[in-house]
């Protein structure tokens, strides 16, 4: 044993998983249900597993800076494993000609329902090959030729029954029934399926927007309906997360030809929270588009972002991350004696990240293809399917990226100069070149280790609880630094902190360029957005005018269990009079991009959520 404090911790929180008692234990992750058996059983497995990658798999230095709360890999349970966080699906590749799951052979859709189908199951297999989540990088170019197909069929039964004047038309409005129909399935199956084992559905994203096919742009506005129809009792769909790619000539302006699809995906987000926006036009995200769609930036839904490759083509498709690790900025700054000292720790424990990457990546690249038959066989990851079963992996891999990721931007900030970024250009200086430091050393290491190495805003929000908790027993309560139970995301202004969207806006912008594996920028609003469609509109110039390359806007959904009323639920339901609070179904988005019923979210996260301040 390496340390009997791990040994300790790891029977300790078996203690509590057994107990059930633990709020914050059970449902550290809101995808899953912790108290279900399957639920329960997974997080014994996971506690067992993070204990031996610790005793077994990380170097003492790693565990050091993990002790001292500096230095968190993040999905240490699946260490052993060797799998991947994450991967961008080349939906159209499988389908066009059929795909295997191991356990039978699919042959190619015939049209768009039973496409739409195989595109759940695609979604399902690959879940249990990851310990992230999975995306669709072209939704919309990808299933457009089954929507085509369904065309050609009805369109030939119409001509059969003689009905030749009509058949087009009739064509396309069967077409557009079925359409809807599949769609509507998809989404169902999107947040019913079940995988690893039953105890989690899978995480789910998907990019469109820019196919301006009949095919692509009628997929995506019966998507759009779907969504907004919600689930069999109105539920706001969770999966998938929606990303709608904006780009100035396909949809952004009023003469463009998808402008419509982005009005309705406006009016989709006013009442689902989904879709969010990608920006084609940032700088960051432009420079890799080359005509194709297949070049276009597309995002995880969580913000992880792939397209630079020094070993080939610079796309997301059948890319993916292959591990991140996140640094508490905070503690940092709470050791360091001056802003020089700061970044003296900040470089050194960066090269620890990196060291600690490279030893996970060597790990992940000794694994055999056969020990990820769906993910290699079936090319998800580009390149897998010409791999034997008996082969090592590493020569796939290396088209994903290493990625060091960071929380607590502003307390950071507030520790070392007494204000953050939101509230002081100067600390919004130092911020910027706190974060361009980091990236210049993922550049560097890019270079002197050739494996794509990047810089993410991390996604993890429970992570920015569990450094507070640990920073606040020893530095005790420190006003606008410990005296949260959680440090703001990132690279965020702080979600209490008062300003105007646009400002929020504007301050934050220049660090999505800075991180290349992925971030995000939401507004909070107040009330029921659907009722003021122009104002998202105007948030949605303003994330494009000032850099933004994804964004998002929250505001709450609330929905009686026992009317089926959708719209802000104060104390009671304004249509049956339901006051019982388990009853009312509160869905909020736990960040910027995950939503979810806000009684299954840990306390850090409830808390983080009643002090956002609406912004005008």
């Amino acid at each position: 044993m390496k340390g009997t404090n791990v040994e300790r911790e790891w029977m300790n929180m078996l203690d509590k998983i057994v107990a059930g008692a633990e709020q914050d234990i059970m449902q550290e992750n809101a995808n899953v249900d912790g108290r279900s058996p399957m639920g329960m059983m997974g997080k014994v497995a996971s506690e067992t597993a993070r204990f031996y990658a610790m005793e077994k798999l990380l170097s003492s230095k790693v565990l050091k800076a993990m002790e001292e709360n500096i230095l968190y890999p993040h999905d240490l349970d699946f260490y052993i494993a060797g799998t991947t966080t994450c991967s961008q699906i080349p939906l159209g590749q499988l389908l066009k000609g059929g795909f295997s799951t191991g356990h039978g052979y699919m042959r190619e859709p015939g049209g768009i329902g039973s496409a739409m189908a195989l595109t759940a199951i695609v979604l399902q297999a690959n879940q249990n090959m990851q310990h992230g989540g999975q995306a669709f990088p072209m939704f919309d170019y990808d299933l457009a030729p089954y929507v085509k197909k369904t065309y050609e069929r009805h369109l030939e039964r119409f001509h059969q029954y003689g009905m030749t004047e009509q058949a087009e038309k009739l064509a396309w409005k069967e077409t557009e029934r079925d359409t809807y129909q599949a769609c509507e399935a998809f989404i169902h199956n999107a947040n019913s399926m079940h995988s690893r084992g039953g105890g989690q559905v899978p995480f789910i994203s998907i990019n469109y927007g820019t196919d301006t096919s009949k095919e692509g742009r009628m997929l995506i506005r019966q998507l759009l309906l779907a969504t907004q129809a919600g689930l069999g009792k109105g539920e706001t769909p969770i999966f998938p997360i929606q990303v709608f790619k904006l780009k100035k000539g396909i949809n952004f302006d009023a003469n463009d030809l998808n402008y419509d699809l982005y009005r309705l995906a406006l009016e989709t987000t006013a009442k689902r929270l989904f879709p969010n926006f990608a920006f084609l036009n940032a700088p960051f995200n432009a420079a890799f588009y080359d005509g194709r769609p297949e070049s276009e930036a597309c995002y995880m839904g969580c913000r992880t972002r792939v397209m630079s490759n020094i070993h080939g083509e610079e796309n997301a498709v059948g890319r993916g991350n292959i591990s991140f690790t996140s640094l508490n900025l905070v503690k940092l700054a709470l050791i360091s004696e001056s802003t020089e000292h700061f970044f003296d720790l900040l470089n050194q424990y960066i090269d620890l990240a990196i060291q600690q990457l490279l030893e996970r990546f060597h790990y992940q690249a000794s694994k055999c293809a056969r020990d990820f038959q769906f993910l290699y066989s079936q090319g998800i990851w580009r390149g897998g399917e010409k791999l034997q079963p008996s082969e090592r992996v590493k020569e796939i891999i290396k088209h994903g990226t290493l990625s060091v990721g960071f929380i607590g931007l502003a307390e950071c900030l507030t520790a070392l100069i007494g204000k953050h970024h939101g509230e002081s250009e100067e600390a919004k200086e130092l911020g910027l070149n706190i974060v361009r430091f980091m990236r210049e050393k993922m550049d560097k290491a890019t270079e002197m280790h050739q494996l794509n190495f990047s810089l993410l805003a991390t996604p993890a929000e429970g992570l920015s609880g569990k450094f507070t908790k640990r920073d606040r027993k020893k530095f005790g309560v420190i006003s606008g630094v410990t005296n949260r139970s959680f440090y703001t995301n990132s690279f965020h202004v702080p979600v209490y902190y008062p300003l105007q969207a646009i400002e929020k806006i504007r301050r934050e912008a220049p660090f999505h360029e800075l991180c290349n594996a992925g971030h995000i920028t939401y507004i909070e609003l107040d009330g029921a957005a659907v009722h003021n469609i122009e104002a998202l509109h105007q948030l949605i110039n303003a994330m494009a005018y000032y850099g933004i390359g994804y964004g998002s806007i929250n505001h709450p959904v609330d929905r009686c269990t026992c009317c089926g009323y959708n719209s802000i639920i104060e104390r009671e339901c304004p249509v049956c009079g339901n006051d019982d609070e388990e009853k009312i179904e509160r869905i909020r988005r736990i960040t910027g991009y995950l939503v979810g019923d806000m009684t299954k979210w840990n306390s850090a996260k409830r808390s983080e959520e009643a002090e956002r301040v609406k912004h005008s």
